[in-house]
Parts: C-alpha cells; structure tokens; sequence
C-alpha cells in the first residue's frame, strides 16, 4: 500500500489506516498485526511513527503486545454506552436519554452568532444573534463524558417564555415551552465521526487518536421551521448511538408525535 496522505499527524493516520483494516476485517480478532518493518514499508514512514500509531492503538484496547510475539488484534470491543437519541412525550412532560445524566458543573450561558455551519440548518443569515449554553455531562453508570451545546436563536426565546430570562433551562422544559407556544415539535439530526478538537479532547478526557461522535439535532416547529439547535459530543470509542425511526414524514425523522 502506497503512503497515506491525510490529515493529521502521521502516526494518527498510521493508527487510523489500521483501524480501518480491523474494522473492515483484514486484521481479524486474535492475529497478529504485521511487523514493525512491515508497517513501515506497507505504510512509507519511519519506525517511530509506526510506534506511536500502535501505542495509540493500545491505549485505545483494539490491539495488545505479547512480548517475543508482537502486536496481536483484540478487535473493536463494543462501546459501554448506548445513547438513545429518542425523545419521549407523556402528557405535556418530554423526557430524552440524557435526562438521566448529571452535569458536571453549571451550565455556561453566552451570547454568540450563526455561522456558516448554523446559519443553514436554523435557515438564519449568517451573524444573526443567538443565545448559547454549554453542558459537560457524565453518564451516571460508565462515568463517559458528552459536551452538549443548545444555540436557541433571539427570535424563538423571544416568543417562548421563559427562554428569554432563562436560556439554560433544561432542555425537556424547552421542548415543553415550544409545545405551549403553540409549536407542534419534529428533530432532524446528523451524525458524524472525526477527530477532536484540542478542547474537546481534554475535557472529554480522551486518548490519543480517539474521534468523537458528533451529532447536530434540530428542533422544527410549525411548517418545519426551525426553532433551535442542539449538538452533542461524545468518545467515540465509549458510545454508540440508537434511534427509534418512524414512517410519518419523508421530510424528517420524527422522535415523537404530539
């Protein structure tokens, strides 16, 4: 195999080029990796790359070292966590998955813009004002730690007591405020893996050459239109995530049905 050409350090795109081989089957669970000069040659870079790409491996429990035998595959062990990205409704009350996790401090509540990220997908100009809370949250059970962030814009706290005056309310409150507003609720959301940010990685603890999960959700009221915007960051090798899907609409997934 030609050299890899990639973003990112060298030994990470050496450890995610293995990575691939395990996910895909070439390296199978109990065999050996190829050798150090393998790898290198397989790989076209020098030795210490090749050691810091398999210690990056290591640390993430996908391979072990026999000593005299080498690197032998553990493969991709299942994610202790399951995060059901449901919402549920009884009566006027919602509930999600991440009702049951803990904050590790106070929310941060700030004043922020859209992007050219959140502008289209909260169908917003770029640099339109938005409230923004930020949420480090621990999984009671597992101890994994997720960053979640609600960007709720001007317009919808405005018309959506008590959001003006409180932005940090609780997500479920949100959804219920919208509800009474008048709002008849629907979430499209996207998920995407990638490696993380300097931040992320710290506060999310993670080991070296560990992507997130990232997951962008969007709450849509009356004729689809945006209301607010929520994301979700988790360790990708400590989570996975589940949805319920229905057959109600072609335009989005639906979580629940009022």
């Amino acid at each position: 195999m030609a050299g890899i050409e990639r973003p990112g350090p060298l030994y990470q795109q050496v450890a995610a080029a293995i990575r691939q081989g395990i996910a895909d089957g070439e390296f199978p669970p109990g065999t050996p990796l190829p050798s150090e000069a393998q790898l290198i040659e397989r790989y076209e870079v020098s030795r210490p790359t090749v050691r810091n790409a398999i210690a990056a491996l290591r640390s993430e429990g996908l391979i072990e070292v026999r000593h005299g035998k080498g690197s032998f595959v553990k493969g991709a062990p299942t994610p202790p966590l399951t995060i059901e990205r449901t919402v549920t409704r009884s009566g006027k009350t919602f509930t999600s998955e991440l009702t049951k996790w803990t904050q590790a401090h106070e929310p941060t509540v700030y004043r922020t813009e859209t992007t050219a990220t959140t502008g289209p997908l909260l169908e917003l100009a770029e640099g339109e004002a938005l409230f923004g809370v930020d949420r480090v949250l621990i999984d009671p059970a597992t101890g994994t730690r997720a960053l979640h962030r609600v960007l709720i814009p001007f317009a919808t706290a405005e018309n959506t007591p008590p959001l003006a005056d409180a932005p940090d309310t609780a997500l479920e409150e949100i959804y219920t405020a919208l509800t009474a507003a008048g709002h008849k609720l629907s979430w499209t959301e996207t998920v995407r893996a990638r490696m993380p940010q300097a931040d992320e990685r710290s506060v999310l603890e993670l080991p070296d050459a560990t992507p997130v999960i990232h997951t962008i959700r969007v709450t849509h009221g009356t004729d689809h239109r945006p209301l607010i915007l929520e994301e979700l960051r988790a360790n990708g090798s400590q989570a996975q995530l589940t949805y319920r899907i229905t057959a109600d609409s072609p335009r989005t997934l639906r979580a629940v049905r009022n």
